[in-house]
Order: structure tokens, then C-alpha cells, then sequence
């Protein structure tokens, strides 16, 4: 193996605290890819567009996770002066497939919210706090950068909505359920600290990395397992359980900020069965009998 390839798992390890199954696995793609064009820091890009027929049997996924491997280390390559052009443009890119959103169930959302209601029971600051994150998640659907990042004007007055900043500056208004206004209220009476933020901290705003611990450390409390908790998944849960309470997929759009309607898509394979029903109860022909099947008499 090449010494740029050393000196790459050298860097992912000190600069980004790459864990060992990391380092194991870009050494893996990157040898892999060494053992079919030579030595890599030479390899042109006629050289590197051929792994697209190399590696023609491998499964879309594969192939997407060895080819960001090959652009990082070329662009490291580039930052150490060890390389002046970057061939990793004639890599190739599978189509990218979105997954699927994970679920949390009714049941699961309500064993959160009982475990969260008794520990504020108590009034502290930190259990307070968390109940009002977990109200305005699944209540409000935001993500985990809006909610952290909530200033205190953003708080409503009369009208029950927020003034939230998404992706790309868009402002948007999001509804505040009466329970989440309630949490509000009793997180506003307890919150310390000066500064704009809603959720203050030491280094200005709660971090969203914070945000994730907690989350995970309250499914432990809950029973469930921390994995099938975060801020995203809440978000998943507020869309799938809106959709199957009958919302208009244009009204989720709006509510969760999607430029597109394609993102809100996603998360109609979660209703199929509701939809189904609509078009057997709704459609003119969905209750009509088809006609009998001609009998050879």
C-alpha cells in the first residue's frame, strides 16, 4: 500500500477521530482500489473511470462508499500538494437511493412523552427543558438545528405559532399545539440564563450534539432501544402521524419546510394501507361489483 494512503488513514484519525472500524474500512476501499489500477496517487482519470466496469457487480451502495472514499483521498491529496489535478470527478456515481424514514409507533411516542411528563414533575430546569424539545419535535415537527437554534422572539404571543429559519434562510410558521404552548409557559418560568437563544447554554445555544445525548439517554429511561430515537425520527413520527390522520401531503410540505414535494413523498409508503381504503371508499367505481365472468353456457 502507497504511503499517501498511510498518511490519509493517518489524517482521518487525528483530524476527525475516525474510529477504528472507519480507518478499517476506507483502508479496505482504498486497497481494493490500489490491487485494480496500481498505485493510486498516479492513477489518471481515464484510469479511475474505468472502475465503473470494475466494479459493475457490486451493489449501488458498494459502490457509492468506495467512491467517497477514492474523492476524499484525492482531495487530500490536493490539500498536501502531493497532487495538482483531481480525476475523482470520473468516479462513478450510482444513483442515489433515499431511504426510507425510520418509525416510531404510537405506543412508542406515547411511552416518551409518560416518561418525560413524570420526570418534570419535579420542576427542574434540565427536566423541564426536555419535555419542551420533545413537545416541540414531535408536536411541531422541526429539526434539530431549528429547534436549537430557536430565539426567544420567535416564542408566541397570541397567535399559537413559532417563526422558524430552516434550510437556506426560508422563514416559515409552524403551529404550536396547546400542549407544547403549556410546556412553553412552564420552561419560560424555570429557563436561567441571559442571551437571545430559547434553549441558552454556555456556548450561546444548546448543541445539537447535546440534543441527541438526551434523547437517547430518556429512550434508555423509556425502555426503548436509543437507536430508534432522535431528533429526525421524532420529525418522521409528527409526518406519518399527521398522514395518517388525514393531512394533506401540501400541508405537510408546509409544515416541514420542504422546498419539494418529493421529499414529502417519502412518507406516503407509510399510509399505504389508508390510502388504499380511500380509493375503495371514495373512487366511483370503488364499491361498484364487477361484472360476472361469462359463463361457457
Amino acid at each position: 500500500m502507497s504511503g499517501a494512503i498511510e498518511s490519509f488513514l493517518a489524517m482521518l484519525a487525528a483530524e476527525r477521530g475516525a474510529a477504528a472500524n472507519t480507518l478499517a474500512a476506507y483502508r479496505r476501499d482504498l486497497e481494493g482500489a490500489e490491487e485494480l489500477l496500481g498505485n493510486l496517487e498516479r492513477a489518471d482519470r481515464d484510469a479511475i473511470a474505468s472502475l465503473a466496469t470494475r466494479w459493475a457487480s457490486l451493489a449501488p451502495a458498494s459502490v457509492a462508499r468506495k467512491s467517497s472514499a477514492l474523492r476524499q483521498f484525492y482531495g487530500f491529496l490536493q490539500d498536501e500538494g502531493l497532487r495538482k489535478d483531481d480525476p475523482s470527478p470520473a468516479l462513478p456515481r450510482p444513483p442515489a437511493r433515499r431511504a426510507l424514514p425510520k418509525i416510531l409507533s404510537h405506543e412508542e411516542v406515547a411511552s416518551l412523552f409518560s416518561r418525560a411528563e413524570e420526570e418534570a414533575e419535579n420542576g427542574r430546569m434540565d427536566t423541564v427543558r426536555l419535555l419542551t424539545l420533545l413537545e416541540l419535535l414531535y408536536g411541531s415537527g422541526l429539526r434539530a438545528t431549528e429547534l436549537v437554534s430557536l430565539p426567544l422572539s420567535a416564542v408566541p404571543r397570541d397567535a399559537p405559532f413559532l417563526t422558524v429559519t430552516g434550510k437556506g434562510g426560508v422563514s416559515r410558521m409552524v403551529p404550536v399545539s396547546a400542549r407544547a404552548r403549556q410546556a412553553l409557559s412552564r420552561w419560560l418560568e424555570v429557563r436561567q440564563g441571559e442571551g437571545r437563544y430559547l434553549f441558552p447554554s454556555r456556548a450561546k445555544h444548546l448543541s445539537r450534539i447535546r440534543l441527541y445525548q438526551m434523547l437517547k439517554e430518556l429512550a434508555v429511561r423509556t425502555g426503548l432501544a436509543p437507536e430508534k430515537l432522535s431528533p429526525h425520527v421524532l420529525r418522521h413520527a409528527f409526518a406519518t402521524h399527521l398522514l395518517e390522520g388525514g393531512a394533506d401531503l401540501r400541508v405537510l410540505q408546509t409544515l416541514l419546510g420542504h422546498a419539494d414535494i418529493a421529499t414529502t413523498q417519502i412518507y406516503t409508503h407509510v399510509d399505504a394501507a389508508r390510502l388504499v381504503a380511500l380509493v375503495n371508499e371514495r373512487h366511483p367505481l370503488g364499491r361498484a361489483p364487477l361484472a360476472p365472468k361469462p359463463s361457457d353456457d
